[in-house]
């Protein structure tokens, strides 16, 4: 296969993986891997986990969002913690690592569009995500509350006030308390409910101003 029999196979994705390759040209097998392999070494492709590839920007009709392709690499999978609390405003700081929820294996990926890490959530809590359009593309993201509910359960170690102080939450009464209190008993866990009491305790004291870090 000429790799510009794979362009036009392709109809302006920006990215495949090798079953699709396979089942566009009709071949299988090593010899398609190889031939795949040496369009990386030349930069017409770009490696975005084992089995999946980009075009490189010269031969791309669309471009890439990288929070779309998070999705993309590893699925099922939802965007969430640090990322998307940075996304919604609820932490000053843009992360540049793309962590996502997975019911899968955990896994971590880095590309050059970026590190992203798949964090394990047992399949009982993958819920509390949506649909968002991000630079023209749909993307799956944690709701807000869940985004923390996921940072919450994720992370080892008791959220005292302290340490969710640190955080330097911000915009809290973006957070729909309702729903909050609804995902959270979801999860069952006296560790997030102790957890969600700081928080309403932190997000009062926002709202009078008196935060101290």
């Amino acid at each position: 296969m000429r790799f510009e029999t794979l362009l036009t196979l392709l109809e302006g994705r920006a990215w495949f993986d090798l079953a699709s390759a396979a089942q566009l040209s009709g071949q299988t097998g090593p010899g398609l891997v190889a031939q795949l392999h040496r369009w990386c070494k030349a930069g017409k492709l770009i490696p975005l986990r084992r089995g999946m590839y980009a075009l490189s920007e010269a031969y791309r009709r669309v471009p890439i969002s990288p929070a779309q392709l998070a999705n993309e690499i590893y699925s099922p999978s939802y965007l969430s913690t640090y990322w998307v609390l940075g996304f919604y405003g609820l932490i000053p700081e843009k992360t540049v690592t793309y962590t996502s929820v997975t019911s899968r294996t955990p896994k971590t990926f880095a590309n050059d569009f970026g590190t992203f890490t798949y964090r394990h959530m047992k399949p009982d809590f993958f819920f509390g995500y949506q649909r968002v359009e991000i630079d023209g593309v749909a993307v799956l993201l944690a709701e807000p509350e869940k985004a923390l509910l996921d940072l919450w359960h994720l992370e080892p170690g008791v959220w005292t006030s302290a340490r969710l102080a640190g955080m330097r939450f911000q915009n809290m009464e973006t957070v729909d308390s309702n729903r909050l209190e609804e995902f959270a008993g979801r999860f069952g866990s006296p560790r997030l409910k102790e957890a969600l009491r700081r928080w309403h305790g932190l997000a009062v004291e926002e709202q009078r101003g008196t935060v101290e870090l």
